[in-house]
């Protein structure tokens, strides 16, 4: 599942991201209740992951308006607050789950496992596709034009974060934060070297190249 965790607490967003990751998921990161409304609207998520007491925009808020603008995407509100009505105002908010602090995560996980089983199937995107390459996310399959061609992993996820906006632009900063969950420039050439190494797969025998770079922008998979 592709999570948005929205935690301003550092320790516990670290603990909560990495064994997500370990099971499979893709997390994105908001600090803010600004960075989560922004997340909620422009991102393809599968699950929210949201503490009640962000900063700049609480929780609750952020859900009232990403409901109001019709995203249906399921949630799990975390909070300190476990007062009856605490969760009854967060379950009024659009919360389909509410886990009150401190809790173990092998419950988050149940949780999470249980709006996943309770998803409708055209809610889980398990495949993407633009132009000649389709990408099958459940068997991390990659084909051209019928063709599977072997990723590494980290060069599936940039790819897969391309795919994910068929036609637009994905930045450096995008794909640092999204593939490598860099919150800073680390001053190297990474992003580049692993395009690199993906486009000489994608391209290989000598195929139109199915990835645009425009300097200053970023990169965008071509699509008819």
């Amino acid at each position: 599942m592709r999570i948005l965790l929205a935690e301003d607490d550092v320790d516990n967003v670290q603990f909560v991201a990495n064994g997500l990751r370990e099971h499979g998921h893709i997390v994105l990161l908001a600090e803010t209740g600004t960075d989560a409304l922004h997340f909620g609207l422009t991102e393809t998520l599968d699950l929210f992951i949201m503490d009640r007491m962000l900063p700049q925009l609480d929780g609750l808020s952020v859900l009232r308006r990403l409901r109001a603008a019709q995203i249906k995407v399921p949630a799990i509100m975390l909070t300190a607050l476990g007062r009856i009505e605490d969760r009854i105002e967060g379950l009024d908010a659009g919360a389909d789950d509410y886990l009150v602090k401190p809790f173990a995560f092998g419950e988050l996980l149940a949780r999470v496992n249980a709006l996943s089983r309770r998803a409708s199937p055209q809610e889980v995107v398990t495949k993407l596709s633009a132009g000649p390459v389709e990408m099958d996310l459940l068997r991390r399959e990659v084909r051209r034009d019928g063709m599977i061609i072997l990723l590494q992993p980290r060069e599936f996820r940039v790819l897969e974060e391309l795919m994910r906006h068929p036609g637009e632009f994905v930045t450096r900063t995008m794909l640092l934060e999204r593939v490598w969950d860099f919150h800073f420039d680390p001053q190297t050439k990474i992003v580049e070297t692993h395009m690199s190494r993906l486009r000489s797969k994608l391209n290989e025998g000598g195929l139109p190249d199915v990835i645009e770079t425009v300097r200053g922008v970023g990169y965008r998979v071509r699509v008819p």
